[in-house]
């Protein structure tokens, strides 16, 4: 697309476009067209009709575009940006030796560098709205909403709410006070919407976990929890309850539809129905079980049980179309070849749940996530006249099988073009990449990081320093054998 589209995209005004197709829950359909208007889908129908109910709008025609949703990342951690890579072939339970030194050494720039970075990430990778866990920085939580918005993204944002274990704020009191004040301050917030979240269920008592529950179904929010992620989680909760975490939570009473559990990756089958009977959502995040050594969260089982779920990243790669390759590609490695189920779900299971199954999750059910009008103008525009996919012949297969990232040419959050060929359209998106550069130096520095494993590159350099000194100490062997079998022979 030309730079004439480009300028026309970012026009303050209606918008009539008219793709060569348009992804819509019912299907992929050729000849729609929508209105985008304030922020907003106004109309979506077949092109003859839309264009003659608003005859006062000339129509853009998008030829080999798909106008299609943007993703919803479920699961994130916007200011873990930095140590990303730190991450990368580690054992479990990395929150502890990982994250929480790391978040601890942002002051309020870094923390909005890293925030602002990841959501420049996910939004170049067709995600339009993020769902923040929440930060453990020591900054006010709107530090990371003005982040958000200023890169143009919506989110779901977190206001940790723990009251027991090590660093928590064991008055209850002030950790409720300061979770209503957190509901209220977005009340009119074009893209920021307030959620409470909990670490983990050992991080709060019975008390806070009914206290947030109630909060966040009068706020029509969600409480955000990692929940049965790792092993060593489900063994302290056995311990200390003699209960696994899912089931302590339903024996006080804080499962719901109110809650979003993230990860969910070891489950018994009552666990399953747990979360079906009450309405409970799941962030379903392949990557990170793949990254960190988790399970790998039943999900083709969730869509048969009617369990609610969302896909997300869980801060691993903002990039939509290689997120549900990996939820499909999970499924199939974990489940279905074990039980020859070959379609695992196929292309549409996946593209629903990281849209408008992930919007429902994450509490934005009927406000994002699919193109009706109504809906926020939350889309994408993506190319799909390249070898990848213009010989389609099924498109939903195809957009996780081989989409990628580059194919996107445009992303609109709330009806603005924020995105074009994957560079922000009103900030500069080079010039917040070279400010995270030198930020996370210093963060990374002073943060007490325990890895149980070296850098990948370290590990090479020893590898080769041991190597280069074996070889010296072989040569040397060598050269005295070699010196005293001279002597002998000439003796």
């Amino acid at each position: 697309m030309n730079q004439h589209i480009r300028e026309r995209l970012r026009t303050r005004g209606p918008l009539l476009l008219v793709p060569d197709a348009v992804l819509l829950p019912e299907g992929v359909m050729e000849l729609y067209a929508v209105v985008v208007s304030a922020g907003s889908f106004e109309a979506v129908g077949p092109t003859e009709e839309v264009e003659r109910t608003h005859p006062h709008l000339q129509a853009l025609r998008l030829p080999g575009q798909l106008l299609m949703p943007g993703f919803v990342d479920s699961h994130h951690h916007l200011t873990q940006s930095f140590g990303a890579a730190l991450a990368f072939g580690e054992p479990s339970e990395i929150f502890r030796r990982v994250w929480v030194p790391l978040e601890g050494a942002l002051d309020e720039e870094s923390a909005y560098v890293a925030a602002k970075l990841a959501a420049l990430e996910s939004l170049r990778g067709g995600f339009t709205t993020v769902t923040d866990a929440g930060t453990r920085a020591a900054v006010d939580t709107d530090v990371v909403a003005c982040a958000a918005r200023d890169a143009g993204i919506r989110c779901v944002l977190g206001l940790i709410c723990d009251d027991t274990g090590i660093g928590a704020d064991t008055d209850s009191a002030v950790v409720m006070r300061r979770a209503e004040r957190h509901l209220a301050a977005y009340t009119d917030d074009p893209l920021i919407h307030p959620s409470l979240a909990i670490s983990i269920p050992e991080a709060a008592t019975p008390a806070t976990l009914h206290a947030t529950h109630r909060l966040a179904t009068e706020a029509k929010g969600v409480v955000q929890m990692h929940v049965n992620e790792h092993l060593a989680a489900v063994e302290r909760s056995l311990l200390r309850h003699g209960l696994r975490p899912l089931e302590h939570l339903a024996g006080v009473g804080a499962l719901g539809p109110h809650l979003l559990a993230a990860h969910t990756t070891l489950l018994t089958p009552r666990e399953v129905s747990l979360l079906a009977d009450t309405g409970t959502a799941v962030s379903y995040n392949p990557v990170a079980s793949a990254w960190k050594g988790n399970a790998v969260a039943p999900a083709t089982t969730f869509t048969e049980r009617g369990v609610r779920f969302g896909i997300g990243s869980d801060g691993t790669r903002g990039d939509g179309f290689r997120l549900v390759e990996a939820a499909e590609f999970a499924q199939r490695l974990a489940y279905g070849l074990t039980t020859g189920d070959s379609s695992c779900g196929a292309g549409w299971t996946w593209l629903e749940h990281a849209s408008a199954g992930g919007a429902d999750a994450v509490g934005l059910g009927g406000h994002t996530g699919s193109i009706a009008a109504g809906m926020a103008a939350d889309f994408l525009l993506v190319d799909i006249a390249t070898p990848e996919l213009a010989l389609s012949w099924d498109l939903p297969w195809e957009l996780v099988r081989r989409g990628n990232r580059d194919q996107i040419n445009a992303v609109f959050v709330a009806g603005r073009l924020r995105m074009w060929h994957g560079r922000p359209t009103d900030w500069d998106g080079p010039a917040l990449v070279r400010r995270a550069t030198a930020l996370a130096r210093t963060a990374v520095s002073r943060a007490p990081v325990s890895r149980a494993h070296p850098t990948s590159t370290t590990a090479r350099d020893k590898e080769v320093r041991e190597s280069a000194a074996g070889k010296a100490v072989a040569e040397k062997w060598v050269a005295r054998t070699s010196t005293a079998r001279n002597r002998s022979t000439a003796q």
